[in-house]
C-alpha cells in the first residue's frame, strides 16, 4: 500500500477528485493507474484528507530504464487517446484544484511574459515569444475531453523497459489534452517525439498549444533557479532549446538547429 498526504492547501481537494474518478477511469484505460483504498480524515496535527492506494509496482520512467523510446512513445499515446476517449460528463473543469491545466493558457500569459522578461539576454525572447503568441493564437474549440494534467517522468512507470502505469491524476480534469503533451519535448526529440505525435494524431493548433504549455513551465523554472539550482536551469535551458527549435521547423518547413540559450 501506498499512503500520499497533500503538502500544501492547494493540493487538498485533488484527494477526493482522485477518489471519486480514478475508478471510473480505470476501466477505460490500457494501463494501470492508481487504485484507491481509503481517504483519512483531518485529525489533530494534519487539516486535510488524505490517501491510501494499492501498491503498484515499477520504476519512475528514465531514458536509461527504458528498452525503447518508440515503443514507449507510442504507449503513452495510446494511453492518452484512451483516455480522451473516455465520456467526460460530469468531470471537472479546469480550476484551482488543478492550476487550470487544460484550461486557457492566458491565465499564465502574464506570468510568462514575465519570465521572458526576466531572461531577456540569456534567452532568445524574441522567439520565446513568438512561441507564446502562437499558443495563444491556436485556441481550443473542441468539445472538452479527459487529460491527466502533469504527464512527467515521475508520473510513469516502467517495468522490464515497458511503459507499465501512469500515475498521479490531482491534476486531471476535461478541456483541452495539450497539456499533456509537454513529455514531447522533455523526455523525446527528434524521431521519436514524430511517433508520439504520430499517436496522438496531433494536429498544428494543438501542438502549438502543446509548445506554449512546455515554454511556460521552463521559463518559470529557469526564472526562478538562476543561481540557486543550476541543474533544473540546465534541464529546462534544453527543453527550451527543443521548443524554438521544434516552432522554427514548423514555421519554416524545416532549418537549422536554434539555441534559445546565450551565453
Amino acid at each position: 500500500m501506498l499512503v500520499r498526504l497533500p503538502s500544501a492547501a492547494a493540493y487538498a481537494s485533488q484527494v477526493e477528485k482522485e477518489h471519486r474518478w480514478l475508478p471510473r477511469l480505470a476501466p477505460l484505460l490500457p494501463l494501470p493507474v492508481p487504485v484507491p483504498l481509503a481517504m483519512g480524515a483531518p485529525a489533530d496535527g494534519y487539516p486535510w484528507h488524505w490517501s491510501v492506494y494499492r501498491w503498484i509496482e515499477g520504476e519512475t520512467a528514465t531514458r536509461e530504464r527504458i528498452a525503447s523510446l518508440p515503443q514507449f512513445a507510442a504507449g503513452l499515446a495510446q494511453f492518452l487517446v484512451a483516455l480522451q476517449r473516455i465520456d467526460p460528463a460530469g468531470g471537472p473543469v479546469p480550476g484551482q484544484h488543478n492550476f487550470f491545466r487544460g484550461g486557457p493558457q492566458s491565465v499564465y500569459d502574464g506570468e510568462t511574459r514575465q519570465a521572458i522578461a526576466a531572461l531577456d539576454g540569456k534567452i532568445d525572447t524574441v522567439a520565446a515569444s513568438a512561441v507564446w503568441e502562437a499558443a495563444l493564437a491556436a485556441t481550443w474549440h473542441g468539445a472538452p475531453v479527459w487529460f491527466h494534467g502533469d504527464v512527467s517522468w515521475g508520473n510513469l512507470l516502467v517495468r522490464q523497459g515497458a511503459l507499465s502505469a501512469v500515475i498521479d491524476f490531482g491534476t486531471s480534469g476535461m478541456g483541452d489534452p495539450s497539456c499533456d503533451l509537454a513529455i514531447a519535448w522533455t523526455l523525446f526529440e527528434g524521431k521519436i517525439r514524430e511517433v508520439f505525435r504520430a499517436g496522438l494524431q496531433a494536429d498544428e493548433a494543438t501542438w502549438a498549444r502543446a509548445r506554449g504549455w512546455t515554454l511556460w513551465k521552463a521559463l518559470i523554472i529557469v526564472a526562478g533557479h538562476i543561481g540557486i539550482n543550476p541543474v533544473e536551469v540546465e534541464k529546462s535551458r534544453r527543453v527550451i532549446d527543443e521548443v524554438l527549435a521544434d516552432h522554427l521547423r514548423a514555421d519554416r518547413r524545416g532549418g537549422h538547429r536554434h539555441s534559445a540559450w546565450k551565453t
